[in-house]
């Protein structure tokens, strides 16, 4: 089959010629790998029980493979991360080494970070634009230019198309699989993670279904900012004698190490007099297609408004995972402008921007997302209360909707269907 291109793609074309190596992270089934592959010349596979033993025994190994090298899996003998990192302190010359990963190395397992040698891309999976499902209009790279440019262009995607993608992946290797195949390959994933991939980073799970139950119970808070001990609660609900905190924040850092939780940070301006804000992240995971499947969430459940989150902002779990939807696409696309992504939530509840996306220089495009297809006044609230908050600061003010058209409110606020959006 046909490579078909990633955001990441241009990322990589635009540094790896000048940057010794670059990491590439990211969960399982994301397609890094096959990303890599496409601009090495020999790969080094440490997922190969021979080739790590050989590699574990002798490191230095790596020196003498043709480069450019991708070495997959390299936090299987995190050792190789330090033969890198000398290599580059020794050769500046772009494009020597990929290196892929689905966990992250426990603290300690390298000897350097490689700051200043090797560079860090986060891979995630696919978002619309990516999926081809619409031919995108609207650039976030241009919304963050700041000049505002005019909004255009039509989607055919509906509220149940949407439904439909949140369901259907963004791992590759799953998508147009049969809805039984599909689910059957989710909940796989998910108890693998849970039997093999937790163990191998070194948290022994006496119950794997406590685990299980706790990441339904993430699931169940997904775009919300609940409290991890509220996420515990909802995974133990009948018991007096619950886990320890400690369990659950066990769990939340080595799932963390896998990729598969993927939480938005809370944002702060700096320099800027912004009080009174909430510091808690909004919860994701990797992908919303493993959040519904937790949850059994199926097409007609989530068009019918069912399914209870829990947290502090309310709404529908369809809702929720329309957010979780676009907050994966904008992150992809903020990553390809150079952008970081958080989110604004006052401490008592009463502002909240759901994205925000950051440039280096400290201002913003806000993003609003909405479960609608027609946008009202009251839907450009919260925007218009940070555009007093940060004046100049703020470069743009976006709904993200359901809706079939793209256009500017006379308002200034720009209205974007999601299938619309580009990088």
């Amino acid at each position: 089959m046909d490579y078909a291109r990633r955001i990441v793609d241009d990322e990589l074309d635009e540094l790896f010629p000048y940057v010794p190596a670059i990491a590439i992270d990211g969960p399982k089934a994301v397609g890094k790998t096959t990303t890599a592959e496409q601009r090495v010349r020999g790969v080094l596979r440490l997922d190969s029980r021979a080739v790590r033993t050989a590699v574990a025994a002798d490191p230095e190994l790596v020196r003498d493979r043709a480069r450019s090298l991708l070495i997959d899996e390299w936090q299987k003998v995190p050792e190789v991360w330090d033969v890198v990192r000398r290599v580059a302190d020794e050769d500046l010359t772009g494009g020597q080494f990929l290196l892929v990963g689905s966990a992250a190395p426990a603290v300690g397992a390298t000897a350097h970070s490689g700051a200043g040698r090797i560079g860090r891309l986060r891979m995630r999976p696919m978002t619309l634009s990516e999926r081809g499902v619409a031919e995108p209009t609207v650039s976030l790279r241009e919304l963050l230019t700041g000049t505002r440019p005019p909004v255009q262009g039509r989607s055919d995607l509906r509220l149940v198309d949407y439904a439909q993608e949140i369901l259907a992946s963004g791992f590759p290797g799953l998508r147009g699989l049969p809805s039984r195949a599909l689910r059957f390959q989710l909940d796989s994933y998910l108890q693998n993670a849970v039997d093999r991939d937790v163990p191998e980073q070194g948290l022994a799970v006496r119950k794997p279904q406590a685990m299980l139950a706790w990441l339904r119970a993430y699931a169940a808070a997904t775009a919300t900012t609940a409290s991890y001990s509220r996420v515990l609660d909802a995974a133990t609900p009948a018991q007096a004698d619950k886990p320890a905190r400690s369990t659950s924040i066990a769990y939340r850092d080595v799932l963390t190490q896998l990729w598969l939780l993927d939480p938005v940070p809370a944002w702060a301006p700096g320099g800027h007099p912004l009080t009174r804000l909430g510091q808690a992240p909004k919860h994701h995971l990797a992908d919303p297609a493993l959040a519904a499947r937790l949850l059994g969430m199926t097409l007609t459940s989530l068009v019918d408004g069912e399914g209870s989150p829990i947290g502090p902002q309310a709404g529908t779990m369809l809702g929720h995972l329309f957010e979780s939807l676009a907050t994966l696409c904008i992150r992809v696309a903020a990553e390809g402008s150079d952008a970081m992504v958080g989110h604004l939530r006052t401490r008592n509840g009463d502002h909240e921007i759901d994205v925000v996306v950051v440039r280096d220089d400290g201002k913003v495009v806000a993003i609003e997302v909405k479960l609608a297809t027609t946008i009202e006044d009251r839907d450009a609230t919260h925007l218009h209360w940070l555009a007093k908050q940060l004046d100049d600061r703020l470069l743009d003010a976006v709904i993200v909707s359901t809706g079939p058209q793209a256009y500017r409110r006379p308002d200034d606020v720009a209205v974007v269907p999601l299938a619309l959006l580009a990088p």
